[in-house]
């Protein structure tokens, strides 16, 4: 079996379960070589992932969260500023409690019925045309949509910021060269002056919050701004988009789950969100580098090492999920790891359920007789996993 799971190519049609079914057996925790890098643990057994993403002592989210390291003497490229996702506690949950409140359950909640609106003017735009392309003209909309009315910004702003996260979280051999790091200074550009707007205009709204929030005694510099900024622009979208358009992708190829699922759909959805969450697991690694000597699964890791954690794979681990390798919707234990877990699980997923819920709702009980007009072209990335487009037939009901 050859493993590489660094080319866009391995990813090209989603992510490789064949190459994960191999490691799980024979290598789970498996060193992989890395041009122009040190190499990797690859970690894929479901127990593994789980233990290293709570063990923020021994595996750390600093330098970075991503396989390649920075430049020598750069850090992560912003002065000695770090994003949130870079962080360990202490320093992380002090950054992550100045926007916390805002992504409770009970905050989430409190959106639901604009978020239902939001679904239902998103399947108004196509429902007529019966036809689309359901990444960027539904399944795309909402979390850029949701993202923008937290921050206070026009709604079509956050469709054109969407648009940069795409570029970002695509592979640099798969763009022209640069491509990545522009998109990166557009949207520092876009918050530099939603900061200059807020401090004159403040509102109640998540932006104008972080700018007047304080930590550790200090107002935030405007790096720190512009990196919560990206991080919740370019998070925010990821796992509602993905899980949406391969989400449905799944219910097309399994017509005896779409019918289960539409024979009672506001009861059933809750268990097919997680089904489906488990399925497509949108975030296909998470990065951590090794604080001391420690053994995992039998491998000696040492210090610096890099460890990445394949969520994807953790979650068709036969250990974990009865009969994993089968979309099951009535799937009742499913201790998923789509969102990740521990210091580091996923801010927004109470919100990114409710925004799921809602599309899925609005989609499957306005729209019928899906068929790919096209084949779905994927996202050329070993980072985040979901069609780039999804062109789409439709009936409406």
């Amino acid at each position: 079996m050859k493993i590489d799971l660094l080319s866009p190519a391995s990813f090209a049609a989603g992510q490789p379960h064949d190459q994960y079914r191999w490691l799980r057996e024979h290598a789970p925790v498996r060193w992989c070589d890395e041009p122009n890098g040190a190499g990797f643990w690859a970690v894929t057994r479901h127990a593994d992932v789980w233990a290293v993403d709570r063990d923020f002592q021994a595996f750390s989210s600093e330098p970075t969260i991503l396989i390649p390291d920075p430049p020598p003497g750069q850090g992560q490229g912003f002065g000695p500023h770090k994003m949130m996702l870079m962080m360990d506690p202490p320093e992380h949950t002090a950054f992550r409690k100045l926007i916390r409140s805002e992504f409770t359950l009970p905050a989430a909640r409190l959106r639901e019925d604009r978020i239902q609106a939001l679904a239902r003017q998103i399947v108004d735009s196509v429902i007529d045309k019966g036809e689309c392309d359901f990444v960027a003209d539904v399944a795309g909309e909402m979390p850029s949509f949701v993202i923008a009315e937290l921050m206070g910004l026009p709604l079509d702003d956050g469709r054109e910021l969407y648009k940069l996260t795409e570029t970002i979280h695509t592979a640099p051999e798969a763009l022209p060269p640069g491509a990545g790091g522009a998109a990166v200074m557009k949207m520092f550009e876009y918050a530099t002056g939603v900061i200059a707007d807020k401090r004159a205009r403040p509102a109640d709204d998540l932006a104008s919050k972080l700018l007047a929030c304080e930590v550790d005694g200090r107002r935030l510099e405007d790096m720190e701004f512009m990196l919560f900024f990206l991080l919740l622009v370019d998070a925010g979208g990821d796992t509602t988009r993905n899980l949406l358009s391969g989400g449905l992708l799944a219910l097309m190829e399994h017509p005896d789950q779409m019918g289960w699922l539409m024979a009672d759909l506001p009861g059933r959805l809750p268990s097919a969100r997680e089904e489906l969450l488990r399925w497509t697991s949108p975030v296909i690694y998470m990065r951590r580098t090794a604080r001391r000597d420690v053994e995992l699964a039998g491998q000696a890791i040492r210090e610096g090492d890099k460890v990445v954690m394949y969520f994807g794979a953790a979650n068709r681990d036969p250990a974990a999920f009865d009969r994993p390798e089968v979309l099951d919707l009535t799937r009742a234990e499913n201790p998923h790891i789509a969102f990740g877990t521990g210091p580091h699980g996923c801010l927004g997923q109470h919100i990114a359920r409710i925004e799921i819920d809602a599309m899925l709702l609005e989609v499957l009980n306005r729209m019928t007789d899906f068929e790919l007009a096209a084949p779905p072209e994927w996202l050329p990335s070993n980072f985040i996993s979901g069609p780039k487009t999804m062109p789409l037939r439709f009936r409406p009901r």
